[in-house]
């Protein structure tokens, strides 16, 4: 060990395995006793489940509505045209220049709702969207124009025997 360096162990917690008990060294200064919140994924992720929003299917639906309006604020609209004019309608770019403006704006409403304002906000308010979708075909047909905003149309490929696709039996 380097003279003047304190030891790893007197500024930092041991690192464990999840499922593995946290050391009682670190348990004393950390909000939540269960979690050492610095030093392995488990532990972030547990805080941060800890701390999620949690909205109903009527709420869901207030939101979505809030954040599909969002994008047509003008400011919005022109970020967005931007960023697709960047695009120029390539998958790749538009993972590059649409998604994370598209991201943004729905940070913007969301943080609101207690969603972190961050991209695993929008992950997990995309997650409770979805989990609502089969329930209710309001939230579905919601989600379905969020998702038009800032996701190009998909085409699939032609299939059968028009198009070549099919195997000929033999």
């Amino acid at each position: 060990m380097q003279e003047g360096l304190p030891a790893a162990a007197d500024t930092f917690p041991r690192p464990h395995y999840p499922g593995e008990p946290v050391p009682e060294t670190s348990l004393s200064s950390r909000p939540f006793p269960w979690s050492c919140r610095t030093c392995c994924f488990c532990c972030t992720m547990a805080s941060a489940s800890a701390q999620a929003a949690a909205l109903s299917a009527e709420q869901a639906k207030v939101v979505l509505a809030e954040v599909i309006q969002a994008f047509s604020a003008p400011e919005n609209a022109v970020r967005m045209d931007e960023a697709r004019d960047n695009a120029c309608n390539d998958m790749g770019k538009m993972l590059q220049f649409v998604l994370p403006v598209a991201t943004q704006i729905q940070q913007e409403v969301i943080k609101a709702y207690g969603f972190s304002c961050d991209g695993e906000g929008v992950l997990k308010f995309a997650r409770l969207v979805k989990s609502y979708e089969a329930q209710d075909p309001e939230i579905a047909s919601l989600s379905g124009k969020l998702k038009a905003l800032f996701l190009p149309p998909m085409t699939l490929p032609p299939h059968g025997p028009a198009s070549g696709g099919s195997v000929a039996a033999s």
